[in-house]
């Protein structure tokens, strides 16, 4: 196999982790949302860590997006 070949394949398999991001982002303030509407005196408190970990998730994904451009152009 050629290894530019190579590096577009791993390029490939490293942007799974964006898509992984966008579906934890969703599944954060989906739950979020369910917990608000369950108790709202709650969810003023438990926005703040909603955030944090959406915060998380977005790092992980823009990490996986750097791992793809060094595979890429080096």
């Amino acid at each position: 196999m050629e290894t530019e070949a190579a590096k577009m394949i791993g390029a490939g398999i490293a942007c799974i982790g964006m898509g992984g991001a966008g579906i934890g982002v969703g599944h954060i303030f989906g739950n979020y949302l369910a917990g608000a509407l369950r108790n709202p005196s709650a969810a003023p408190a438990q926005f703040t860590n909603a955030l944090i970990g959406a915060a998380l998730a977005e790092g992980l994904g823009i990490f996986s997006l750097v791992i793809a451009l060094l595979l890429l152009f080096t």
